[in-house]
This record gives C-alpha cells, sequence and structure tokens, in this order.
C-alpha cells in the first residue's frame, strides 16, 4: 500500500502537448494532434508510479513532457517543489541533474562513437568540476551498481548485447544523484529472458538510491510486479488511476476492465473461466478526438451522455480517480 504520509515529488496539472498539423503550400496550420490532453497526477517519493495504455495512446510524449524535453502547451509540472512548466530551456539547466530519463532503445540512445566510459561520464563532464580521477571512479561505481564490468570501461556500446546496453543507459542515467527517473518503456526492446533481470535491477537501484520512478509501459504482468499505483491512459488523457492492487482485482473504468482482460493468463482453469472483453473498431485519432469521452466510439457500456458530455476526472473511492460516467452519474455510481 502507498504510505499516505509521504509528500508528491512530481505534481502534475491539467498537462497539455499539442503538436501542430501544417499543410498545404504556405504551410498553414490546419490542426493539431492532442498527443497528451489534459491529465493531472502525482508521484510520490520513494514509488513507482505505472503508466500503461496502447500504442500512441501518448505515453512517451507524456513522460517527455514531465521532464520538460518538449516545450509543453499548458499545464503546471512541479518537481520536487518547484514549478518547471514556464521554465525556458536555459533556466531548466541546473534542474536537469534532479531529473532523468531511461529510454526506450539503447541502441539508439547510446552514441556508439562513445565508449562506456565516456556516455556514463558525459553528464559528469556537463553539470558537474569533479576531477578526471573522480569521475574515472564515479563510473567504475556506477558500473558496478547496474552490474557491468567495470574492465569493459573502454569498450563501445556495439560490444555490448541488449540488456548490457540498457545497463549502461541506467548508471548514465544515475551519475547525477537524481530523485525523479522516467523509465520510458525501458524493457520493450529486450529479450523475455532479461526484462526480469532489468526490472529487478530498477527495484534493487530503487531501495538503494531513494528513487522515484514513472515507469512507462505497455506490458501490464511487469507493472503489476514493478509499480505502487498505476494510471491507465488512453488517446492522451487519464482514465484512471488507483492504488495497483485495487486496479487489477476491480477496474471501474471499462477500458481498464478490457486492457485487463487481454493480459495471458498461465493458469489454463482460469483461463478458462476469464471472460475476454473484446472491443470493436479502431482508435479514433488524436487530431480528431471525439467530442465528449474519447472512448465512446468503443466502449461496451456507452450511454447517451458519453457521446455529449466528457466526463469529469475525479476521485470516487480514497485514492482511485475515474473519468467515467457510469461512476459519475448519481443513478449510476458504483461503490
Amino acid at each position: 500500500m502507498l504510505d499516505q504520509t509521504r509528500k508528491p515529488l512530481v505534481r502534475v496539472r491539467d498537462l497539455k502537448m499539442h503538436f501542430p498539423i501544417h499543410a498545404g503550400l504556405l504551410r498553414r496550420r490546419v490542426g493539431e494532434v492532442k498527443a497528451v490532453d489534459g491529465i493531472s497526477f502525482d508521484v510520490m517519493e520513494g514509488e513507482t508510479l505505472g503508466l500503461v495504455g496502447e500504442s500512441g495512446c501518448g505515453k512517451s510524449t507524456c513522460g517527455r513532457a514531465v521532464l520538460r524535453l518538449y516545450d509543453i502547451t499548458s499545464g503546471e509540472i512541479s518537481i520536487d517543489g518547484r514549478e518547471i512548466g514556464a521554465l525556458s530551456q536555459g533556466k531548466l539547466r541546473p534542474i536537469r541533474p534532479t531529473m532523468q530519463m531511461v529510454f526506450q532503445d539503447p541502441q539508439a540512445s547510446l552514441n556508439p562513437r562513445m565508449t562506456v566510459e565516456a556516455i556514463i561520464r558525459e553528464p559528469l563532464d556537463e553539470h558537474t568540476k569533479l576531477s578526471a580521477a573522480e569521475k574515472r571512479d564515479k563510473v567504475a561505481e556506477l558500473m558496478d551498481a547496474v552490474g557491468l564490468n567495470r574492465n569493459f570501461a573502454k569498450r563501445y556500446p556495439h560490444a555490448f548485447s541488449g540488456g548490457q546496453r540498457q545497463r549502461i543507459g541506467i548508471a548514465r542515467a544515475l551519475a547525477l544523484n537524481p530523485k525523479f527517473i522516467v523509465c520510458d518503456e525501458p524493457i520493450a526492446a529486450l529479450d523475455v529472458s532479461i526484462q526480469a533481470q532489468v526490472v529487478n535491477l530498477l527495484e534493487d537501484l530503487q531501495e538503494q538510491f531513494g528513487l522515484t520512478y514513472l515507469f512507462i509501459s505497455h506490458d501490464l504482468s511487469m507493472v503489476r510486479h514493478i509499480a505502487t499505483r498505476v494510471a491507465v491512459m488512453y488517446l492522451g488523457k487519464i482514465v484512471e488511476l488507483a492504488p495497483r492492487e485495487a486496479l487489477y482485482r476491480d477496474p471501474l473504468h471499462p477500458y481498464t476492465k478490457a486492457l485487463l482482460s487481454a493480459v495471458p493468463e498461465p493458469d489454463p482453469a482460469l483461463a478458462r473461466s476469464t471472460e475476454r472483453v473484446i472491443l470493436k473498431g479502431d482508435v479514433p485519432s488524436p487530431s480528431n478526438p471525439p467530442k465528449a469521452c474519447n472512448f465512446c466510439t468503443r466502449c461496451p457500456a456507452v450511454m447517451d451522455i458519453c457521446k455529449q458530455i466528457d466526463p469529469e476526472y475525479q476521485e470516487v473511492q480514497p485514492g482511485r480517480f475515474v473519468a467515467c460516467h457510469l461512476h459519475t452519474d448519481p443513478t449510476t455510481t458504483a461503490g
């Protein structure tokens, strides 16, 4: 269970990340892709908030926007009590050590022309005044921490396996002693046999260094293993946020129910008795979402009000948030 005495390290309020669409000879702006469309959540100190949803729902964009790798369209983001949503990239530079990212594809996020030592040392070069010897020692300590042989420091990324490359990325993220790390599908590009090793490493490092994670993934089984609370995203919006066990045991939003019903069940007896929720139709385009509830075009429990009024994202049980008319309409309120 989540310790209620912890305070939020990260606060996000009504975050929007819209990308313009230009067309025609004059490249006029003709619309926008609403990749993230007004989401709010907190990440408590020392917890792992899982962010799940199908491909294209805006999970990775959300993670990058929270770290201000993009200039956001609107909203508020504060990390460790400091508002960063409106700061320029120049003013963000001194705050960067507090927040780091582990990217999805270790092959693409590591410079092939740099040695492992140079890759892990780069943040130290940019943000610290350590001597060359101190940097060398720090790199060796980081390699030890993530389970890499420090004797391989002079090798290049191509000499390592996918799991080892992801460990290099994690070591680089830890170099400046961050408080908050966004893990953007850190296991998606890895073999299944390696995925558990990397997730266990992340858990060990969290305990060792007191880290706070936003763990983005579409692997619901792995999120159940690592997350403290889980936020479910659909077409740019968070539709449900709840403590892990409550969400997996009793999902409130129809989309969450459909998502969880798709998770493979290893027990054949349970698998036969599990009811699959098959969604009809395709995900609408984020450049032209439905005018009311984003999920109304595919929802098996759709009502007339769903096509007219966007449901309010609100707390319906202690610690459980949902955006669904099934839980806001007084005549149909559950629980």
